[in-house]
């Protein structure tokens, strides 16, 4: 009976014990140090490539010190307890491999052109059969990454046999269980979210709930096919980005009227009861980060490989791809912010010097991974403007130069523009910020809501805002 040779492995080799995570980036190094804070394993090892940029990864990691950068709450604390109990290590020997009960992959699935739905797996692929070298029988294999739906069992499962000459859901259990976190949130969001748990069969899914019970804070491990699960991590992705899709185009909306996007939110989110959800979330300069820019493509891919008949509106655009269109477009509505409020202090951008603050994509994050800033400082270049970039988290970006120095970037500046709503820029003094420009009207593109409108209108800047159709034509002040 197809499956019992497996169930049979899983049984003899009795609990998981040890388990390897594959990737040490923003979603391995929290999986890895809760696996190993957990008390239900022996050892968890992290492996890491032997590269320029991993191998200083792999001694921090060893030294019980984060190599992530911004605010991650609980992390640091986790990770020098596991490492001082030797339960935590890191290393670049994937033949280690071979002693483990199971092993995760958290390896980036990029997209280099998403308008070809061609995804970059060169990584995941390598790491898949750096893992397929060393697969033993009775071994479980997990991938994390967000995938084009049909990869576990299809070309995941291939690489790994191929690799192994081993067969899956005979002689070692193959799941998908996606991550679910945001940076700045990561151990929160392990420990509290539910789990999506896919495995190729029954008993692949069975071991796999065994490997993340331990982690899971009160929270259920949610079972289903490999296929339905990578499903339901890019269609709950590509969801996110179409609210935020229909925010950013009432906030659109809201500034052609005259109105302010933020108090139309707060009126429809208050409305409760039951049948009635309001998951309105925030207007804003961009949509960033690894997971949403390219998850719809995901999904859109899986339905164009995977062979089904699509009943669709013959001639309509996908809704999902639409979404990516508007937040895509968030960027350049931030540039013509800028060219309008210049024009209003009887600037142009040609020539003008634009400071941007934030080049994370989130909050108190040194996420710089798909940043609308990117965007924002290559339209201003091919407009005639000067960027100058600050960010307290990130230190550097290819191509870019970001300046640690606060006030440099800002003296002199023309017009500043805020795409991070990092909490050091919440307390800035628009007097001060005035006085370094050296401008009579200054200019302020608040691309988050995050500063004060009338503080800095009352400082004689031209202000500019997301959705701030009540400010953005604002008498100007002073002189």
């Amino acid at each position: 009976m197809k499956g019992g040779r497996l169930a049979r492995l899983l049984e003899e080799r009795g609990p998981i014990r040890t388990v390897g995570v594959v990737g040490m980036g923003y979603v391995g190094i929290p999986a890895a140090i809760l696996f190993a804070d957990s008390g239900a394993f022996a050892a968890v090892l992290g492996f890491q490539r032997d590269s320029p940029t991993g191998r200083p990864k792999i001694a921090a990691l060893n030294r019980g010190e984060n190599p992530l950068g911004g605010e991650e709450p609980d992390l640091a604390e986790i990770l020098a307890r596991v490492v001082k109990n030797g339960t935590f290590r890191c290393t670049s020997d994937f033949s280690e491999i071979g002693g483990l009960d199971a092993v995760t992959v958290a390896i980036q699935t990029p997209f280099a052109r998403p308008e070809d739905l061609l995804p970059d797996f060169s990584s995941l692929f390598e790491g898949l059969r750096s893992v397929g070298r060393h697969l033993t029988p009775g071994m479980l294999v997990v991938l994390e990454s967000t995938v084009t739906p049909g990869t576990t069992g299809g070309p995941a499962r291939q690489i790994l046999e191929e690799e192994s000459g081993l067969t899956a859901g005979e002689d070692f259990a193959l799941a998908h269980a996606p991550e679910r976190v945001m940076v700045g949130r990561l151990i929160r969001n392990i420990r509290e979210h539910d789990r999506v748990i896919g495995g190729l069969d029954p008993a692949s899914t069975r071991r796999t709930v065994e490997l993340y019970t331990p982690v899971l804070a009160a929270n259920r491990a949610i079972p289903m096919s490999a296929l339905a699960a990578e499903v339901t991590k890019t269609a709950e992705n590509a969801f996110r980005d179409l609210q935020i899709a229909a925010v950013n185009q009432l906030a659109l909306y809201c500034e052609a009227m005259g109105v302010n996007v933020y108090d139309v939110r707060a009126g429809i989110a208050s409305l409760k009861g039951e049948g009635i959800t309001r998951a309105i979330l925030y207007p804003g300069a961009g949509v960033g980060g690894h997971c949403l820019p390219k998850d719809t493509f995901h999904m859109e891919r899986g339905v164009t490989t995977l062979g089904g008949e699509l009943d669709f509106p013959e001639g309509s655009e996908s809704l999902f791809v639409l979404a990516r269109r508007i937040n895509d477009f968030m960027p350049r509505h931030m540039a013509t912010l800028t060219e309008q409020g210049l024009a209003r202090a009887g600037k142009v951008l040609r020539g003008s010097r634009v400071a941007i603050l934030g080049w994370a994509f989130l909050r108190n994050s040194d996420d710089a991974r798909n940043t609308p800033s990117a965007m924002y400082h290559a339209l201003l270049r091919e407009a005639g403007g000067i960027p100058a970039v600050h960010d307290p988290y990130v230190r550097e970006y290819p191509g870019v130069e970001i300046a640690e120095d606060l006030e440099e970037v800002l003296r002199g500046a023309d017009a500043i523009a805020l795409f991070t709503a990092h909490s050091a820029y919440a307390s800035l003094d628009p007097h001060r910020l005035k006085a370094l420009s050296g401008s009579v009207h200054p200019v302020v593109v608040d691309g988050r809501n995050h500063l004060d409108p009338d503080a800095y209108i009352d400082a004689g800047f031209v202000y500019k805002g997301i959705g701030r159709g009540d400010k953005n034509s604002h008498p100007i002040r002073g002189g």
